[in-house]
């Protein structure tokens, strides 16, 4: 994306100084509806058996996964980021059910989050064999790689023949005049209150809007995922379109 620097040293950086806020500037610039958006996910994309396994990329603080472990006791999943202090973050909140209000060892174990397994690992060189995972999914994530094509290629190479590939992405309203408001929020209003709850010299909030609009929404992403090699591909708005769940099937 011209006008953006998505290099991994930068991305990397940037979201290593906000991990321990991460989730917090998440659901209070969302108003809480991300965590509706993820429950989403896992309904409409739930593994077959009820077993996986299921890989979910650019993780971060680990919440698709935790989502998944939650709805689907039996699966077996795995989460991947190659920023170290989000995992980090994710491991705590995976031991813990209020990661980050008390200290390590301290409180009740999470059941769910103890059965997933987190890897450090680039979504561009994912560590994993071909056709092994039942579903791969990225939640707001794969618009921050420097190569999206190829990390899209990469979750379908480690998905089986019959799997499926989710993506939820962040997008932009059409309809006016919600889409102009939203557009305004989200480029005005949100990068003034990130920077307020989450002080960076990477500027990771103005990045957001601007990594946002100048990514492929809609029509155009279900492209890239068709040449990727996926086939029925489909898009849902969610939240009258301020985020979208793309879901593509590996022939």
């Amino acid at each position: 994306m011209s006008g953006v620097d998505k290099s991994s040293e930068r991305v990397r950086g940037m979201f290593g100084a906000i991990a321990r806020r991460y989730d917090l500037l998440n659901h209070v610039l969302s108003l809480g509806v991300d965590r509706s958006w993820r429950r989403r996910v896992v309904r409409l994309v739930p593994p077959a058996d009820g077993a996986g396994p299921v890989l979910d990329v650019c993780t971060g603080t680990g919440d698709l996964a935790l989502a998944y472990a939650r709805a689907h006791p039996a699966a077996r999943i795995l989460a991947a980021d190659f920023c170290r202090p989000m995992l980090a973050v994710a491991r705590q909140k995976c031991r813990h059910p209020r990661a980050g209000t008390r200290p390590a060892g301290h409180g009740r174990g999470c059941p769910a989050g103890r059965r997933i397994g987190l890897v450090e690992a680039d979504a561009l060189a994912l560590p994993f064999p071909d056709n092994t995972f039942q579903i791969v999914s990225v939640a707001f994530g794969l618009r921050n790689l420097s190569d999206p094509d190829r990390g899209l290629r990469e979750m379908v190479r480690v998905c089986r023949p019959g799997g499926r590939v989710a993506v939820l992405e962040f997008s932009t309203p059409r309809t006016r005049p919600l889409g102009s408001l939203y557009t305004w929020y989200f480029r005005r209003l949100l990068p003034w209150i990130g920077q307020t709850l989450a002080p960076n010299r990477q500027s990771a909030y103005n990045y957001l809007p601007a990594s946002v609009g100048l990514f492929p929404q809609a029509e155009a992403l279900v492209e890239r995922m068709l040449r990727a090699g996926l086939t029925r591909t489909d898009y849902h708005p969610l939240t009258f379109g301020i985020a979208t769940l793309y879901v593509g099937i590996k022939p």
